[in-house]
């Protein structure tokens, strides 16, 4: 018994020595009392000053002691360069800010300078119209101390400490009593015949340790408890209510213009798809009659895009007759050469009795007029044998289609050549609706890369293709770039006119659930995302049915920008 006991007091002086060590690294390392809280410091952001009129809006961003004013109009958010500023802070006197090539007003004062409250007076002079606009500029918007309120509680773990079981154990209490476990193992290892399982003990003992002391070194915690920092400044970004704040330098980097809400009258609308195709009566096409070997011309073959006139030769077709035809021909040819000789003589021996008087004269004549005839069957039956077909443009216009090479067989259904007046297109569109096309009115189309086209409208079809009705419309003023067979969007006015905001299709933007979304300007540099439904209008235009209110500024352009700021 004694021995057992002396065993275990020589096991735990190095243990208990082991852990006196490690008390006063735990209780103050690398700088950390444990003492009070220290303060927490706040970042603040720059001072701003935001000012807003009917017509103008102004925002101010002091930076290093001098002021940077961005002028815009308040409807529309354009930008405004060509104005006098005049600017009095507080007592001091007035200040005229100086404009930059890059759109911004500067000026300089002492009143910029120190704390609180600065009371602000604008004078802006423009041709389009004067405003003065007050405000305060608060100058204490920067950095400062906030101590943590006495009583409250901590909002991250205590340094050296960790959590197990929901509560706080200090790394001095977890140091003490591996050390004296390391020490119990040490001591029965040395002291055993099979010291295996003493060993492996020490390996996992030292492993909890390890992972405790690297689990809240220095007071990190590396939970959830470790916040992001959000970005501060004039970072554009995304707030915790999901409106996106944007500052005037990236407003004007993204080209953000805005409308105000107000009611229209607008007339409903019926979407269609459609294609281009070519006006029927001022468009051709190029076949042969009878097909044969494709002969170019001097000037050789027309190009893509060539500009003909009517009439003009496009290409000759020599045609293919067959070996039975030939045959015919070559005995129809043998038969009037037979024919040819005989009237010949009879023509000879009647001019020599005309001559003595023995046979009239008129035998004469009839022996040439049967010669006469029998040369010119015989010339147009060599003639068909050799002439080849020659294809001419049909109208003035411009070719578009080319479907033949120099020595090509063609048939006589094939489409060799088109040709079409450029000025002269249509679109042909499909309706699958009951809708009653008879009251179709002013119509539009968008290509896909969103330019608009002017439709007028021609007439639709009173047979169903492909369960859809055929609706044509007259493209006015067509653009060079258009080609038969595009697609485009049709847009037409069919029924009573009815009120509602419109506005570009570029403010309506898809947010992540797919709803649509338009952006309010609601402070100068603030754009809130408002759910809205819409109609369409035209090709470039929506009506917004609900959603948001008279008097609201939308945002025309640039929302698809904003709508990716995250």
């Amino acid at each position: 018994m004694f021995s057992l006991c002396r065993s275990l007091a020589r096991c735990l002086i190095a243990p208990l020595a082991l852990a006196s060590l490690l008390w006063i690294p735990a209780a103050a390392h690398e700088g950390h009392d444990h003492g009070a809280p220290a303060a927490a410091v706040s970042a603040g952001g720059t001072p701003r000053l935001a000012l807003h009129s009917d017509a103008y809006e102004l925002v101010g961003v002091v930076r290093g002691g001098r002021l940077t004013l961005f002028l815009d109009r308040y409807a529309g958010n354009e930008p405004v360069v060509d104005a006098r500023i005049a600017v009095t802070m507080g007592a001091g006197a007035e200040v005229v800010a100086t404009a930059t090539p890059d759109g911004t007003y500067v000026l300089a004062s002492d009143q910029l300078t120190g704390a609180g409250p600065l009371e602000v007076v604008v004078a802006i002079t423009h041709p389009q119209g004067d405003d003065l606009l007050i405000g305060t500029l608060d100058r204490s918007a920067g950095a400062t101390s906030s101590p943590t309120p006495a009583g409250s509680a901590p909002t991250e773990p205590r340094a050296g400490s960790v959590t197990i079981i929901g509560k706080q154990v200090s790394v001095l209490y977890l140091a003490t009593g591996a050390a004296l476990a390391f020490g119990l193992l040490l001591g029965v290892g040395l002291r055993s015949a099979r010291p295996v399982v003493p060993a492996m003990g020490l390996v996992v003992l030292l492993l909890i340790a390890g992972t405790a002391i690297a689990t809240a070194h220095e007071g990190h915690d590396h939970g959830e408890a470790a916040k992001a920092a959000l970005p501060a400044g004039d970072t554009p970004r995304r707030l915790a209510d999901g409106a996106v704040f944007a500052p005037k330098s990236t407003q004007r980097l993204l080209e953000i213009r805005t409308q105000v809400a107000k009611p229209e009258e607008a007339g409903r609308t019926v979407a269609l798809v459609g294609r281009v195709i070519a006006d029927p009566n001022r468009s051709g096409q190029v076949q042969s009659i009878t097909g044969g070997r494709i002969v170019a011309p001097t000037d050789g073959l027309p190009r893509l895009g060539q500009t003909v006139r009517r009439g003009d030769v496009l290409a000759t077709v020599e045609q293919a007759v067959p070996q039975a035809d030939r045959t015919t021909i070559a005995e129809r040819v043998g038969e009037i050469e037979q024919q040819i000789a005989m009237v010949e003589a009879k023509l000879k021996r009647s001019r020599g009795l005309a001559e003595r008087f023995i046979a009239p004269q008129s035998q004469v004549i009839d022996a040439e007029i049967e010669l006469a005839g029998l040369t010119k069957r015989r010339e147009i039956v060599g003639r068909i044998r050799v002439e080849p077909e020659v294809l001419r443009a049909p109208l003035d216009g411009v070719v578009s289609a080319v479907r033949v090479v120099a020595g090509q067989v063609v048939g006589s259904q094939d489409v060799l050549f088109q040709v079409l007046d450029p000025g002269g297109l249509w679109v042909e569109a499909l309706s699958y609706g009951d809708v009653d096309l008879s009251e179709l009115g002013g119509a539009s189309a968008s290509l896909p890369g969103g330019k608009p086209l002017a439709l007028s409208f021609r007439g639709f079809g009173r047979a169903l293709q492909q369960q859809a009705t055929v609706v044509q419309f007259a493209v006015e003023d067509a653009p060079a770039t258009l080609a038969i067979g595009q697609p485009v969007r049709v847009t037409a006015k069919n029924g009573a006119s009815v009120s509602g905001i419109i506005v570009p299709r570029d403010a309506v933007v898809r947010g992540g659930n797919g709803e649509a979304l338009v952006w309010r300007h609601t402070d100068p540099e603030r754009f809130e995302a408002k759910p809205v439904r819409t109609e369409p209008f035209d090709a470039t235009r929506l009506v917004i049915r609900a959603g948001i209110a008279t008097g609201d500024r939308i945002v025309v352009r640039g929302a698809e920008h904003l709508n990716q700021i995250r």
